[in-house]
């Protein structure tokens, strides 16, 4: 993919990410977790039709279920949306089926090429190729460092964006790679994304907790960004690797 390629996926259009931001916003809320169309287009100040076009069309990407309302009075019930994070409750089949496909492509990828497997394991490389396909779906190209656990999303296709809109853009971003990588199943999950930066090392809970490892690789990390360009738009420092209890990679 051509740097500076169009703008796709799902977070191709402000109003999508407003949409998003607020289904992902209920359901971190303890209330409840789906929104009506209505309270979709009261939120964001959209037209009905227009929030149902891209309500579709976040369906058939698999980043949003509709669920028929449960009513028990009269009238008609009304159709629910929430975000497809990949939690129990809220997996999306559509998710799910590019999330085997990518593994597909991965796998035969991995056959052709020599020396392609990695020390992460079946399940990390799986949710590693259902990250990047959503990636390149979303106009990244992302260059992965395997041994750091980082994931370099430069040059962003969002930085032309307003500034005032970025941060709302890489929330609702951060929350779909981690839906992303919730579907696949795996010991992986995102933890951040920069802005402006380039990516540093990622943390691992355990290996901070016994010390020396931890401090290590946040000394790496800073001496980096120290020498690092400056001039990179947007990197992404979004993976944990679980570790198992005694010190080795999960």
């Amino acid at each position: 993919m051509a740097n500076g390629g169009s703008v796709c996926g799902p977070i191709s259009s402000y109003s999508r990410v407003q949409i998003l931001h607020l289904l992902f916003e209920a359901g971190s809320a303890k209330a409840r977790a789906e929104l009506s169309i209505a309270e979709l287009c009261e939120a964001t100040g959209l037209h009905p039709n227009t929030v149902r076009e891209h309500l579709q069309r976040l369906i058939e990407g698999g980043h949003v279920i509709p669920t028929v309302e449960h009513r028990t009075t009269r009238g008609r019930p009304r159709t629910l949306y929430r975000a497809a994070t990949g939690a129990p409750g809220a997996s999306s089949p559509v998710a799910r089926d590019k999330a085997k496909a990518a593994a597909r492509r991965g796998d035969l990828m991995r056959s052709m090429i020599p020396d392609a497997e990695s020390d992460l394991g079946r399940d990390a490389t799986y949710q590693l190729d259902a990250l990047v396909e959503h990636l390149e779906e979303s106009g990244f190209e992302p260059l992965i460092d395997d041994g750091s656990l980082t994931i370099d999303l430069s040059p962003c296709p969002h930085a032309a964006s307003r500034s005032e809109d970025r941060p709302m853009l890489c929330r609702v971003h951060l929350e779909l790679m981690q839906s992303v990588l919730n579907e696949a199943g795996g010991p992986l999950e995102a933890e951040c994304v920069r802005d402006a930066v380039l990516a540093s090392d990622l943390h691992r809970p355990a290996a901070r907790r016994h010390g020396a490892d931890g401090r290590g690789n946040d000394a790496a990390a800073s001496q980096r960004g120290a020498t690092a360009s400056q001039n990179r738009s947007s990197a992404w420092n979004g993976l944990i690797r679980s570790l198992s209890p005694d010190g080795n990679s999960g």
